[in-house]
Parts: structure tokens; sequence; C-alpha cells
């Protein structure tokens, strides 16, 4: 590495403007002209000349230095948190490399610490998942069923008069009880562990279409590859998010959620007919998604669809890692 590419920028700028106004000096004296005390147009031109020909020199020298600063601070403004494998393209010498390597390095050290840190806050989140879904089920689940068992039991010695609240009451205990079991499911996709991603997703639609008045169409792919455990969580949990909105936010009629693949990638699109992106709010869950993605080396993308909905397209590496 040269001398020059190791000076700071300060020394690299005052050097180049020395440099320029030297040449100017010499030129000045060495030049065959003079300037008078009352300067005519003739000599107003020579120094017009020459103070235009020292400007452009010292912007031809400084574009190369101080070039690459502004690309930096133009990336700086616009870099996305949740982006990567964006990077600025190196310059050959000057200063602004090494600006443009350290801002490349930093790029680098925030991707990979961001996918560390989401990596723990993902694996956190679903152990919480977990525990939660197993309370649910192995306390609150297991009080209701005993609260059914009973109240069909009093039911039964009850006098008439009693017995159709009492009815009344199991059915709102079982339905308490149905409640529980799909929030803890939701909470923990055992299907998904034991039949695999594509029961998952076709459990996930049933229960979606039985508390929704959208409607639901199902297409999976022929020969889809097997996906790692990872991938196959994150395809479930963005599907799930992606209904989800759809239920809540897009006042969807229809939805579609398709999985198929796509060359070296296994691609999951979840597609509405509601109101469209514009009133789709970008919170928690759209983030999350996104960081899921990332986590396994997908991207993720949610645009308006052709009838004017919304479309939530994941593509994951497809193969076991």
């Amino acid at each position: 590495m040269t001398v020059g590419r190791e000076l700071p920028l300060y020394w690299k700028v005052f050097l180049i403007n020395g440099v320029v106004l030297c040449a100017a000096t010499l030129a000045l004296v060495l030049a065959p002209v003079s300037v008078s005390r009352r300067t005519g147009v003739s000599e107003a031109l020579v120094l017009l000349v020459g103070l235009a020909a020292m400007l452009l020199t010292n912007a031809a020298l400084l574009r190369s230095s101080l070039a690459p600063v502004d690309r930096v601070v133009r990336a700086m403004a616009t870099v996305e948190l949740l982006e990567t494998g964006r990077r600025l393209d190196r310059p050959r010498s000057s200063p602004g490399a090494r600006l443009v390597s350290g801002f490349n390095a930093m790029l680098d050290r925030l991707d990979f610490e961001r996918s560390t840190s989401n990596a723990r806050a993902l694996a956190a989140q679903e152990a919480e998942r977990n525990r939660i879904a197993q309370e649910l089920h192995d306390q609150i689940g297991q009080s209701l069923t005993v609260l059914l068992l009973g109240l069909k039991q009093v039911e039964q010695r009850a006098p008439t008069e009693l017995a159709e609240e009492l009815a009344l009451m199991r059915e709102t205990a079982r339905t308490g009880l149905d409640d529980v079991r799909r929030v803890a499911r939701e909470l923990r996709p055992a299907l998904l562990d034991d039949l695999g991603l594509v029961s998952a997703l076709a459990a996930l639609t049933n229960d979606f279409t039985s508390h929704s008045s959208a409607a639901v169409r199902r297409v999976i792919g022929p020969g889809l590859p097997d996906l790692s455990r990872e991938c196959e969580l994150v395809v479930y949990r963005v599907a799930q998010e992606a209904l989800t909105n759809a239920h809540r936010h897009t006042e969807a009629e229809h939805v579609q959620l398709s999985l198929t693949r796509l060359g070296d990638r296994v691609v999951l699109e979840v597609a509405d007919d509601g109101r469209g992106r514009q009133d789709l709010v970008a919170g928690a869950g759209i983030r999350g998604m996104r960081e899921r993605a990332l986590l396994v080396g997908g991207d993720l993308t949610i645009a308006s669809s052709e009838r004017g909905g919304t479309v939530v397209r994941l593509a994951v590496p497809a193969g076991r890692s």
C-alpha cells in the first residue's frame, strides 16, 4: 500500500490544493504576461482563463478522492436494516477507497450481528410459544375438560328447569376448550413436526376457514424438495401471519395459498382480494416475517396483486442443511 493512500483525507485535500496553488504561482511567474495597475480586457481574459484552469484542475483532483464520500453518505441515508447484500463498489485508489471498504465491512458486521441476534430472539420466541402452548394444553385445557365432565353430571341430576341453563353453560365451556386448543395449535404447530409442512399448512388453512368468512384455495405444487426444519418453521409462520393479516386487516373474500418449487427455491405465496397493500400497516407482524426470512436466507416481498389485494411471497432455499 502506497504512502499517498495512507494519508488522512484532510492532508490529501490540503496537498491537492497546495499543488494547484503552487502550479498557478509558477505559471504566473514564468508566463510572458503581466498585469498592469489598470487591468485591460486582454489581461482580464488571461486571469479568467487561469482561474478557470485552477478550478477545473482542483475539481478533477478532488473528485477522485471525495466522490466515494458522497456515495457513502447517500448509502447511509438509504440503507435498510432488513436489507442484505447491498454493498458499494470499491474505488481503485484514494482515501475514499478505504472509506468504502470500511462502510462495507460495517454492513457485513451488522448483517452478522443481526442474523445472530435474530436467531437467538426467534429461538427464544419459539421456546416461549411452546411453553405457553404446553401450559394451555396441560393446565387450562385439562381444567376445562374436568369442568365439562362435571357440568354433564350435574345436568343429568339437575331439575328440568335448570337443565337447559346447564346445557348452555356446558356448550360455552366446550367452546372455550376448543378456542384454547386452537390457540395452542397456533402457538405450537405439532403437525409440522409430526406430519410435515404440507399437512401443517392444510390444517392452518382449515382453521382459517372455520374462523373467517373468506374462502381459501390451497395449491401445493408437485415435486417439492425437503426443507430444513428452520425453513419449514419460517414458511409456516409466514403463512400464518399472512393469513392473519388477510383476516384482520384486508377484509378479503378470497385467499389463495400456494407452495411450489421454482429452481433451487421453494416459494410460498399468500394472495388475497382485500383492500391492498396500502392499507396494510407495517407493524411487528410484517417485520417479524422479514426477520424470519433473513434468518434462513430467504426473500420476502409484499406487493399488490392484479385483483387489487395483497400478495405475500416468500422464497427459501431448497434442501436440508
